[in-house]
């Protein structure tokens, strides 16, 4: 008997081992697209509820990640990157117009081809072609990032009632703590992107029209650079909690209060601009839109903290991953930290800082509801 056990545990050890090599081959393989699967992540918690909806009325799955994707993801995506180009072009002016005074000489179509001497020769001066192999690269690079991105939404979408119920059967059901801690991580997630989502969205049309109305009225000397750039901009900021526009409107006003100070106008506009900026698109969604959005959250210090310090450790991604792991980490302590420490029996009940974060679902919070 004892040899047939040994046999069984290193069999099993094998086992564990070669699990634990196509686990290391597999983030090897997605190393290089963290960005594009987190951002996915992103993309997916934004738009499941309207695909969950869609495959109500439909009965299929794949006809609801399909539509969801080319209504709701794709347009999405089209908007951040409007928003980025926008603050590129408006906020960039003086580098927009040196691209611009180096690509002239290539516009004049007649002239080179007359002369393709000329046309060689200004390639080699301006190093036009190593300027052209960059962006190319750069916008194939992104380009190949959204496709796996976009990819990930749409299996995810079509399949995650598949893979809750493969998880169920497989690893834990309803009354196991590996299903209680990763619903309400799921929660959690749901919350805080698409609350974040749509609060973004609303704040950032607010402020256009914020920021371009005040410019129609105010007086010679006293108007809002860029408006439209600084309005999509100050959307983008709402997505840090508590922050929300102050990044973007406070600089402005202190801007426009030095503007009058310097031509010695009335400081009644700068003023009010920050009054109504204030009441308008920061106390106004906080109060009656964020909470309406985004339900049941975890604390807003914390997400701060996630916002900046993702970003700082990550860069651009770090604005998705680092929210990520802060849920991961405070359900694991709302579930299970407390039991490791006293070495008691984990269940699938939040035990600690039951006011931090969503509950997990339970056979008595309804389990299949969502999917």
């Amino acid at each position: 008997m004892r040899g047939i056990s040994a046999d069984l545990d290193q069999s099993r050890l094998a086992w564990w081992l070669l699990g634990a090599i196509l686990v290391g081959l597999l983030y090897l393989a997605v190393q290089r697209f963290l960005g594009a699967f987190v951002f996915g992540l992103f993309l997916y918690y934004a738009v499941r509820p309207v695909s969950r909806r869609v495959r109500r009325l439909t009965d299929s799955s794949g006809l609801a990640a399909t539509s969801t994707l080319l209504l709701v993801a794709l347009p999405l995506v089209a908007l951040i990157a409007y928003i980025v180009a926008r603050l590129v072009l408006e906020l960039d002016l003086a580098s927009v117009q040196h691209l611009r005074s180096l690509a002239q000489p290539y516009l004049d179509v007649s002239s080179l081809l007359s002369d393709p001497r000329q046309l060689l020769s200004r390639l080699r001066d301006r190093n036009a072609l190593q300027f052209g192999a960059t962006a190319f690269s750069m916008l194939s690079a992104v380009l190949v990032q959204l496709f796996v991105a976009l990819a990930f939404v749409f299996f995810v979408l079509r399949d995650d009632h598949r893979l809750a119920g493969w998880f169920r059967s497989a690893v834990g059901d309803e009354r196991s703590v590996s299903y209680a801690y990763l619903s309400a991580v799921d929660r959690d997630l749901e919350s805080v992107f698409l609350g974040n989502t749509m609060m973004m969205i609303t704040v950032g049309i607010l402020s256009v029209f914020t920021y371009n109305g005040f410019n129609l009225l105010a007086p010679a000397g006293l108007t809002i650079p860029f408006p439209t750039a600084l309005g999509l901009l100050t959307g983008l900021a709402s997505l840090v909690p508590l922050v929300v526009g102050k990044l973007v409107y406070v600089p402005v006003g202190a801007y426009l209060l030095w503007l009058a100070a310097q031509g010695e106008a009335s400081f009644v506009f700068p003023v009010g601009f920050l009054l109504f900026s204030f009441l308008f698109l920061d106390l106004f969604p906080q109060t009656f839109v964020q909470p309406y959005l985004a339900g049941q959250s975890i604390h807003v210090g914390l997400t701060v903290f996630a916002y900046i310090l993702g970003t700082t450790l990550f860069g651009w991604y770090g604005l998705f991953l680092g929210p990520l792991l802060m849920v991961l980490m405070v359900q694991f302590v709302r579930i299970v930290f407390t039991e490791l420490v006293h070495d008691s029996r984990i269940t699938p009940r939040v035990t600690d800082a039951e006011s931090l974060g969503s509950s997990p679902r339970t056979d008595t919070t309804g389990a299949s509801s969502d999917e």
